[in-house]
């Protein structure tokens, strides 16, 4: 028997009802949710989260977030506290408890448990604000939905998406009141794209042992067998000090032979581009190549302060190290 259900106007359906159920979350930003997050920011301790069944599965996603931020934080699955977890708790922690209803036994019995420990910094999530969980806690995020997505209104949908979204709020609400920067971001994430980003400069990427040059009385034969020697596509034009004058590139030898029907008597000075783009060792690899897009080049020059020739960074070492935008 084959499939007989509109499969298009199902998944359209769920996404309307989760869309709306994200959206009426806005109405529930209220003093509690302030409240939490000046909690967290000013706790001397770390954020657990717990939860059972498929809330501990987005409260795991909510450690990762707030981690991945600046805000350490642990799981603790509510099953598991009461065989040993719940050790982990400290006084000065804040516990955020995720549940759609708030009185499933775990969480009954977990609550009077973190008290024990002596933490009074218990924060409910959940969308029964009636329930057992937001009545013995100190504050509430209200997670609240009218029904799960889909017609049976039974599997875990709206509800986990509430939950995931007013974790992310939290955290994206802790980044700006702790200034966290793209920067701090990158600490947290060495090995991702913003992580080498933010750290992988020009002197990473370039080859220091590749400085092809020539002096500006270089006739056109030597200058061409030093652009081919270098393999950059480009050579500096340096003075005797080793400054930078220019910069001959394979385009500009191009434009040569459209210019010039004899190129025997022409030098270097002749057909440089003076004044090149530069930029120097310690610059991020990242603002390099952005100059490079703004100016449609495929190479800069690198000089020290005082302007001495130091290589060429060519766009391939860039986008060889993973660190273009």
């Amino acid at each position: 028997m084959g499939i007989t259900v509109d499969i298009k106007a199902i998944a359209r359906g769920v996404i309307r009802d989760e869309a709306r159920a994200v959206q009426g979350l806005e109405a529930y930003i209220d003093d509690d949710f302030e409240a939490v997050v000046k909690l967290v920011y000013e706790s001397k301790g770390r954020v657990i989260v717990t939860g059972i069944g498929k809330s501990a599965l987005i409260a795991t996603k909510i450690v990762a977030t707030l981690n991945s931020t600046g805000t350490p934080s642990v799981f603790m699955h509510a099953a598991d506290a009461i065989h040993g977890d719940l050790g982990m708790i400290r006084p000065e922690d804040v516990v955020i408890c995720l549940s759609k209803s708030g009185n499933t036994p775990e969480i009954k019995l977990l609550v009077p448990l973190i008290r024990n420990v002596g933490n009074q910094n218990i924060v409910a999530m959940v969308s029964n604000t009636g329930s057992f969980l937001a009545k013995n806690a100190r504050h509430v995020l209200k997670a609240t939905v009218e029904k799960e997505a889909g017609t049976l209104d039974l599997a875990p949908t709206s509800s986990t998406t509430a939950q995931l979204v007013l974790g992310d709020a939290l955290a994206m609400c802790l980044i700006e009141c702790r200034s966290f920067s793209s920067r701090d971001f990158a600490r947290f994430h060495p090995g991702g794209s913003l992580g080498k980003r933010l750290y992988t400069r020009v002197a990473d990427v370039y080859d220091r042992d590749n400085r092809p040059a020539v002096g500006v009385a270089t006739g056109i034969r030597p200058l061409i067998l030093a652009i081919s020697r270098g393999r950059l596509g480009a050579v500096a034009v340096v003075d005797e000090e080793n400054k930078v004058l220019g910069i001959v590139t394979d385009g500009d030898l191009r434009r040569m032979m459209e210019k010039y029907e004899n190129t025997g008597g022409l030098t270097a000075g002749d057909i440089m581009s003076p004044a090149p783009k530069t930029t120097f060792e310690e610059e991020l690899a990242y603002n390099a190549h952005r100059v490079m897009r703004q100016y449609s080049i495929t190479q800069l020059v690198i000089t020290d302060q005082e302007g001495h020739y130091k290589g060429i960074v060519h766009l391939h070492d860039i986008l060889r190290e993973g660190v273009a935008g």
